[in-house]
Parts: structure tokens; sequence; C-alpha cells
């Protein structure tokens, strides 16, 4: 079995590390009820398959109607809306701890043990460079398993090593993009009878909300129409352009993000630097990167 990483160990590449007890008492008793009702849930598909979770997508909206853009491969992706009230709270302790300000979160409901996300790493594209993502973990204990990816075994031939972190309730996990760049994640299912699990584990009836907090530096106009920021062509909101869908410049940005998922030493000048204005991978908008 691979080892069992707890708080305070070092994790991945040394850049990243687990906090307990994130929010205080009085927020974390309540958290996961107010999460359930006041967060817009929907259900996600990729791959004409229905996504094992539900998602919800949140982030700071500027006056003018203007949001941060996190893109990822999906065939379809829900609104992003303005923060929640208990994600905003949330929100302010996560900044208050990390010392880095956040303007994304992508909110997932596992709601038993039989969902899960795939072995993946965060694409980086526009997520703003040097600093890390976070994950926030409400209600039942589940398992990140974090693992370094696979051309890692031409280097050292020993195989992949891999790191279980217990993710408890009131959690935050925090990745370093170091870490994210040579290692994959995951959340695998557990679909063992609740007599066989701890009370962490049997906390909110098996359920469990995740926050991925990122500070994001690409964004979209109001109605989706225009894109600049670290990730689009246009660096400032004044050169801001037209967005694309479709196209020999979807397939680039395509062939970028499968680049980042299986190469260790991926180069992001090279693979993101000059840009994409991409937002639907069809012409037809009808697969969206804006996901994770």
């Amino acid at each position: 079995m691979p080892g069992v990483m707890r708080a305070g160990d070092r994790m991945g590449e040394g850049d990243t590390f687990l906090v307990e007890d994130i929010l205080p008492s009085d927020l974390a008793e309540v958290a996961f009820a107010k999460l359930r009702e006041e967060v817009a849930w929907n259900t996600m598909y990729h791959r004409g398959g229905e996504v094992p979770r539900l998602v919800a997508v949140e982030g700071e909206v500027d006056p003018d109607g203007s949001f941060p853009i996190y893109r990822h491969p999906a065939d379809s992706t829900p609104p992003l809306l303005p923060f929640s009230p208990t994600v905003s709270l949330i929100r302010q302790h996560v900044e208050k701890v990390l010392k880095q300000p956040v303007n994304h979160v992508l909110i997932q409901h596992y709601r038993t043990g039989a969902d899960y996300i795939s072995e993946h790493s965060d694409k980086t594209v526009d997520v703003v460079r040097g600093s890390s993502i976070v994950n926030v973990s409400i209600g039942a204990q589940r398992v990140m398993f974090v693992r370094t990816k696979k051309d890692a075994l031409s280097a050292g031939g020993a195989g992949r090593t891999t790191q279980r972190v217990p993710l408890p309730h009131n959690s935050m996990f925090v990745m370093g993009l170091t870490t994210n760049a040579r290692w994959m994640h995951s959340i695998h299912t557990d679909k063992r009878p609740p007599t066989m699990k701890t009370a962490a584990e049997r906390a909110c009836g098996g359920e469990r909300i995740s926050l991925t907090f990122r500070l994001i530096g690409t964004f979209l106009t109001r109605g989706e129409e225009r894109i600049w920021g670290q990730g689009a062509k246009a660096k400032d909101k004044a050169h801001a352009r037209p967005v694309v869908n479709g196209g020999p410049e979807a397939r680039r940005l395509i062939s970028a993000f499968g680049s980042e998922n299986h190469e260790s030493d991926f180069d992001w000048e090279q693979g993101y630097g000059q840009g994409f204005d991409v937002l639907h991978f069809t012409k037809h908008g009808q697969e969206s990167t804006v996901s994770d």
C-alpha cells in the first residue's frame, strides 16, 4: 500500500501540504448543510457520459460583468455564478491562511462512495503562474491519491511513486504548481459498506463537498464575447479579442492539454505561451473548455 500522508508531511515536490481545521468551528459545523442548499448544483457531461459527481462554478464577477475563466476539456459546463454566501466565507479563510488571493472555485459534490474523479493534472493555461491550487474538504473524509506521471518511469525505472492523503472534514489540501506538473491526482471510488468505514468517513451520510479554489489570470467579458489575460493572446482588457470556437486553434489547445497531462517536463511557454482565444472546442459551442 502507498504511504499515508498527514498534515506536516512533505507531499509531492515539497510545495504541497495539508492544513486541518481551516474554518472556525461555528462555520465548519454548518458549512455542509449551507453549501448543499446555496450552491446551484449541475450535472456535467464529458466524453458522452455523465460526470460521477455534481458540480458548480463560482467566481469573482466584476461590476462590468467580466469574470475569470478556467479552461479544461468537457462536453458541457455550468455557468459561472458570483460567490455564494458560504463559499465567500470559506474563501476569506483560504486567502488568510494561504496568503494568496483566489478568484475562482470549482465546487463538487461527491454524493456517495461511488462518485469519484479520474487521475489528472490540472490544466494551467489560465492559472496564475507561481500560485497554488487549493482544495477544501467539507463532509465525509475521502482519500486523495497523488501519483507521479507515467513518463517518470523512464528516468528512474522504479515505478510510479504514490502518496495517499486522507482529506478530513474542514481540511485544506494545498498543491503547488511544481507538484501539479510532475504528479497526477485523483479520488477513487470507495464502495465499502458503512460498517467498514470510520466515523470520519461516515460523516454527513458519507457525502463530501470539495471546493477547488484557484487564482485565475484569464477573463471573459459579459456575454462571453471577448477574452484577455494570461492564457489569451491579448494580455490586457483594453485589447480583448473575440473568442474562438473550434478550428485549428481549438485543436492546438486540446493537444497542449494532453501534453500537460502526461509530460513531467511540460514546457509552459512552448505549450501555452502564445495564448489561446478558444472558449468552445466546436464551432457550435457544444463542447466547452471551462471545467475540471
